[in-house]
């Protein structure tokens, strides 16, 4: 195949006597799925990542370690040999209220163990907040998946568009070769 310049490129829209209406939908309609694929998957995943990347942000702002204390002996060994297991511990939040919940620790630790727990504003356990590295990791990732997957939908769309076409543009086929097909075998003279 040889290219030659710009109308091999923009063969869809040059101008030719056997050019359907349907062919001039059909580039119209390629090139709006892949303007709204490319511009609405990047926005997407753009904003996606933004909003992770400031909830995780909040996350570190809000969240806080508290050292907490063992309330019962630890496990000697958890699941399949594991080197943390769970444990009720205690501690006191900022507002001086008395908490207790169940936290990771060292298999085998003694009661009164001293263990950090990370909190968040209303005292309640959560997990250690996400580094800022970690952060943008993650959201980059979240962000690449959301906007694949906002990319798919139009793209989705358009492909059924495109069939569809495809399928009336056959049956315009077959019902102009069963008008003229028989016309074929005639001779001409």
């Amino acid at each position: 195949m040889t290219f030659r310049g710009r109308r091999v490129w923009l063969w869809r829209w040059r101008r030719n006597p056997l050019r359907r209406r349907s062919d001039a939908l059909e580039a119209w309609v390629v090139l709006a799925v892949w303007a709204v694929t490319v511009v609405g998957g990047v926005l997407t995943g753009w904003a996606a990542t933004h909003s992770v990347e400031r909830g995780l942000a909040e996350e570190r702002a809000q969240w806080h370690p508290v050292v907490a204390l063992l309330t019962q002996d630890a496990p000697k060994r958890g699941a399949a040999g594991a080197q943390r297991v769970w444990a009720k511990v205690r501690w006191t939040g900022e507002d001086g209220s008395s908490h207790a919940g169940q936290a990771r620790v060292a298999a085998g630790s003694p009661t009164g163990t001293a263990v950090t727990v990370w909190t968040d504003p209303g005292g309640s356990l959560v997990t250690q907040p996400a580094t800022e590295s970690q952060a943008q990791v993650r959201a980059a990732m979240i962000g690449l998946l959301v906007g694949a997957g906002a990319a798919a939908v139009p793209f989705v769309g358009g492909r059924i568009l495109r069939e569809r076409l495809e399928r009336r543009r056959m049956a315009q086929w077959d019902e102009a070769w069963a008008r003229f097909g028989p016309l074929w075998g005639r001779m001409t003279g």
